[in-house]
C-alpha cells in the first residue's frame, strides 16, 4: 500500500530524525539485553491467544510470517539484502529467523512460552528513533472503502488517475499539484492527466485521502467493489496537511486525529482549496482486480500485524516487535488505547515514513480500522528480532 497500498500515517505528525543525532556512520540498529528488568515484558504478546471474548490471531502472525518468506525469495529481496549495513543481518539470517520464530509460534502454548523461547533464542535489535534515544513515533494506517463511480456524474466529480503510458518521459520538475488537478479538484479537460481517469469519487478529501493512503477498496453504483492501488507519482516531497494545520495554528499536535481532521474539513469545506495544493506529490492508480491491499514488498498486509518503516534503512520482510499504544473497542464498542507489545512483520513503506523514528502500522478495512488509525499519534520502542548464532 504505501507504494502500494501505503502511502502514510495519515500524515499527522512531523517526526523525521533528525540529521544532527544521526550521523553517517551510525548504526539505525543496535543490539540490546533484554533480561534486566525494564525489558522483561518485551515479547509477551498477548494478543495472540486472545481472551476469553476477545479471538487471538496468532495464524493470523503464521500467514503474516509466509507473506515475508515468499518475498525473500524474489530478487527484489536479495537487492534489498545485497549492502545492508547492520552487520551480521543478512536475507539468509532474517529467513532463518522468520522460520525458526514459526515453528515457536506454532509450538507455544501461551504468551509466556513463546516470550521465554524467543528471549532465549534471539539477538533484539533496537532502532535509535527519531532521537538517538530510541524513542519511536507510532501512527496507524488502513484501507478505506469510499463509494465511486465508473463515469462521471452531478455527484461524481473527484477523479483518481492511472499513470499515463508517457509518465516517465515527463520533463522534470513534473507538474505540481495544483497544475494537475486545479484548485478546487476539478480542472477537468483542462488537467494534463485528462483521459487518464480511472474512477470518481463523490468527495474531494475522501480522494485526495486515497492518494494519501496509496490504495482503496471502492463500492461502485452498480454495487460491485473496485480495489485500486499505488502505481507511481511525482517526484515530490509528501506534505503532510495535519502538519500544514499545525503549522497553522489550527490544531496543536496532540489534539490532532483523523476524525478531528475529517471534521475540520467539513465545516470548512472552502479551506480544501488552501490545504491540498500545499502537497504537491500527486499519486496515480491501477485497478488491483480485488486484491488484498498490498504492502512495498509486494504481498499482503495484515491487520495489527505488519508495519510501514523507512525502507533505505530498516531491513525489509523482517520480523519486528512493537512497544506503543493501539485503541481496540472495549466491552461498550468505545475505542481505548490500550499499551501493546506486538510482533510485527515489516512489509511496507510510505512517502512519510523517514528515518528510524517512524512507523506505520496497518489496521485493516473499513470504517472501524479507519477509526482506529486515526487514534493513533503516539511515541513507542521498535526491535527487530534475528536468531542467535
Amino acid at each position: 500500500m504505501k507504494k502500494s497500498l501505503a502511502v502514510l500515517s495519515l500524515g499527522l505528525g512531523l517526526s523525521l530524525i533528525s540529521p544532527d543525532l544521526l550521523q553517517a556512520n551510525d548504526l539505525v540498529l543496535r543490539p540490546i539485553e533484554v533480561n534486566n528488568q525494564r525489558q522483561q515484558n518485551l515479547g509477551l504478546d498477548e494478543q495472540l491467544w486472545g481472551k476469553a471474548n476477545q479471538p487471538g490471531d496468532r495464524y493470523k502472525l503464521v500467514k503474516a510470517i509466509d507473506h515475508s518468506l515468499a518475498f525473500l525469495q524474489t530478487n527484489k529481496a536479495r537487492q534489498a539484502y545485497q549492502d545492508y549495513p547492520i552487520p551480521g543481518v543478512s536475507r539468509s539470517k532474517v529467513i532463518r529467523s522468520l522460520r525458526r520464530f514459526r515453528q515457536l509460534l506454532i509450538q507455544a502454548r501461551s504468551p509466556q512460552e513463546l516470550q521465554t523461547a524467543v528471549q532465549k533464542e534471539f539477538v533484539w535489535y533496537r532502532s535509535i528513533g527519531k532521537d538517538n534515544q530510541g524513542t519511536v513515533s507510532f501512527t496507524g494506517y488502513f484501507e478505506a472503502v469510499y463509494p465511486a463511480s465508473l463515469i462521471p456524474t452531478s455527484e461524481y466529480r473527484y477523479p483518481l488517475y492511472r499513470q499515463p503510458e508517457d509518465f516517465k518521459n515527463w520533463q522534470q520538475p513534473h507538474p505540481k499539484r495544483l497544475e494537475l488537478e486545479g484548485k478546487n479538484g476539478l480542472l477537468g479537460k483542462n488537467s494534463p492527466l485528462s483521459g487518464y481517469e480511472l474512477v470518481w469519487l463523490k468527495n474531494r478529501l475522501d480522494a485526495f485521502l486515497v492518494q494519501v493512503q496509496g490504495s482503496a477498496r471502492l463500492e461502485l453504483t452498480n454495487g460491485k467493489i473496485m480495489t485500486v492501488g499505488y502505481d507511481g507519482g511525482t517526484s515530490y516531497p509528501y506534505v503532510s496537511i495535519g502538519g500544514e494545520l499545525i503549522k497553522d495554528g489550527i490544531f496543536q499536535a496532540n489534539e490532532l486525529t483523523l476524525p478531528a481532521l475529517i471534521n475540520y474539513f467539513e465545516a470548512n469545506p472552502e479551506q480544501l482549496d488552501n490545504y491540498l495544493p500545499r502537497n504537491n506529490r500527486f499519486v496515480f492508480f491501477r485497478s488491483t482486480n480485488g486484491a488484498l491491499p498490498q504492502g512495498s514488498i509486494g504481498v499482503p498486509v495484515t491487520p495489527d500485524r505488519s508495519i510501514a518503516t523507512d525502507k533505505s534503512i530498516m531491513p525489509a520482510g523482517a520480523l519486528a516487535l512493537i512497544k506503543t499504544f493501539i485503541p481496540y473497542p472495549n466491552d461498550l464498542g468505545e475505542l481505548e488505547k490500550r499499551q501493546v507489545s506486538r510482533y510485527v512483520l515489516d512489509q511496507d513503506t510510505g512517502s512519510a515514513i523517514k528515518g528510524a523514528g517512524r512507523v506505520d502500522i496497518f489496521l485493516g478495512t473499513g470504517k472501524l480500522a479507519q477509526e482506529r488509525a486515526g487514534l493513533v499519534n503516539d511515541t513507542g520502542e521498535l526491535y527487530y528480532l534475528f536468531l542467535k548464532e
